[in-house]
């Protein structure tokens, strides 16, 4: 059967393997054995057996000395008690531990994990993912779907009291006069409260041209006049005169920025806001005022209502075939996506944070990454774990062997050439 290089062997094509060389390396211990013995018969026909028996003895011995090697790491040579053998078996707890804290102060070291995460654009991914707008679109229908079942849990766990709860106690502890004067005042910097002065005149302006309005002030100033003068109508006349008084007031002040009503205001205005900010008079009524607005249950319960109120839009806009939501969050998702794509600057941004958060994640479990991995090898069979060793790497312990015959061989006839020469030249 012809397979691709990349395609790894099945466990029982490897077990097959292992057997063939198995096999083929204690043949040749055998067949070297046999050698030495042939070669000892012949020794004294001729010379050569010398060195032909002087190479099967050192590669049968060579041979011996590494089939033991590999054997002893595995199980007892023979099945004797011999000392320092079946390594792996007697040294199963030993090797988890040390395995589990290699892969804890190695692998999951920081400076590498941080290294291969650096190595992915996690921002480029999002961004492109997001930036699908039928991505964003599914994204958009999930979240809207666990909206009903999140609206359900906020209220079921007590969330919603917790938040309200949580909402009166910090505007409880904001000081209510210092937070207006900086608001006030910063409207006042900008010549904003001028608008308000305008818009106040301008409702006096429309006030004394209603006819209603005209009417009832007519009416009051006929109650406190003189019978004597509403009989020749001077309530018409002292109801012109204000009128006409009032407005050319009103509007030389509109007109007019540095009249002498807005300058005025101006001063109300920014004493105001200094009593506010430094009269603890106005600190005291204020505190009192907003404890005793947040201690009202009109307060709590408009709350409650507004959620309500909430609630039902959110409900009833999720489950509608049209949802504003979606819609609006689909866009949202896709904008997201394509500023990111647009942005290097935010995605490099975006990038650290997240191997920021990663590394700090995998450091604080990488310990208990360790003792899982310790723990999973400890409650391995160890003839399972023997068997998964031999398949890996047991065809090149048997090799040794081979290697060990050639080279105890070689090293046999040269120790014989060298008694030889000895002999030789005593």
């Amino acid at each position: 059967m012809n397979r691709s290089p990349a395609q790894p062997l099945s466990d029982s094509e490897r077990a097959r393997a292992l057997g063939r060389v198995k096999l083929v390396a204690t043949l040749l211990l055998a067949a070297t054995a046999a050698l030495f013995l042939v070669a000892r018969h012949f020794e004294g026909t001729h010379w050569l057996w010398g060195y032909v028996a002087a190479f099967a003895s050192a590669a049968t011995v060579g041979g011996l000395a590494d089939w033991y090697a590999v054997v002893a790491l595995f199980r007892r040579p023979l099945g004797l008690p011999i000392p320092h053998t079946a390594i792996i078996p007697r040294n199963h707890q030993r090797i988890a531990d040390n395995l589990g804290s290699f892969i804890e102060n190695n692998f999951l070291a920081r400076e590498a994990v941080e290294k291969k995460l650096g190595e992915v654009d996690f921002a480029a991914q999002v961004a492109t993912w997001l930036s699908d707008r039928e991505r964003s679109a599914a994204l958009a229908a999930f979240v809207l779907r666990l909206l009903p079942q999140a609206l359900t849990a906020i209220d079921q766990s007590g969330l919603r009291q917790f938040f309200g709860e949580r909402v009166r106690t910090e505007l409880g502890r904001v000081e209510v006069a210092p937070l207006a004067a900086g608001l006030l005042g910063a409207v006042i910097e900008k010549g904003r409260h001028h608008r308000l002065l305008d818009e106040l005149l301008g409702t006096l302006d429309r006030l004394l041209t209603n006819a209603e309005t005209l009417e009832a002030l007519r009416e009051k100033i006929r109650q406190e006049l003189p019978a004597l003068f509403n009989l020749y109508r001077a309530d018409a006349y002292l109801l012109r005169k204000i009128v006409a008084s009032t407005t050319a007031f009103v509007e030389e002040a509109r007109a007019d920025p540095g009249h002498p009503l807005r300058v005025e205001f101006d001063k109300f205005a920014r004493g105001f806001v200094e009593r506010l900010r430094t009269s603890a008079d106005f600190a005291i009524r204020a505190e009192t005022f907003k404890q005793d607005l947040l201690a009202r249950p009109e307060v709590v319960t408009l709350a409650e209502g507004a959620w309500d109120s909430l609630r039902a839009f959110l409900e009833r806009d999720a489950a509608a075939p049209d949802s504003q939501i979606r819609r609006q969050l689909e866009a949202m998702l896709v904008d997201v996506g394509g500023q990111l794509g647009r942005d290097p600057a935010i995605r490099t941004e975006i990038n650290r944070g997240i191997v920021q958060v990663l590394g700090d994640f995998v450091q604080s479990q990488k310990s208990g990454v360790g003792r899982f991995i310790a723990d999973q090898v400890k409650d391995w069979d160890i003839d399972v774990l023997i068997g998964r060793i031999e398949l890996t790497v047991g065809r090149d312990l048997q090799y040794i062997r081979f290697n060990g015959a050639l080279i105890g061989g070689l090293a046999g006839l040269v120790l014989h050439a060298l008694e030889q020469g000895v002999k030789l030249y005593p």
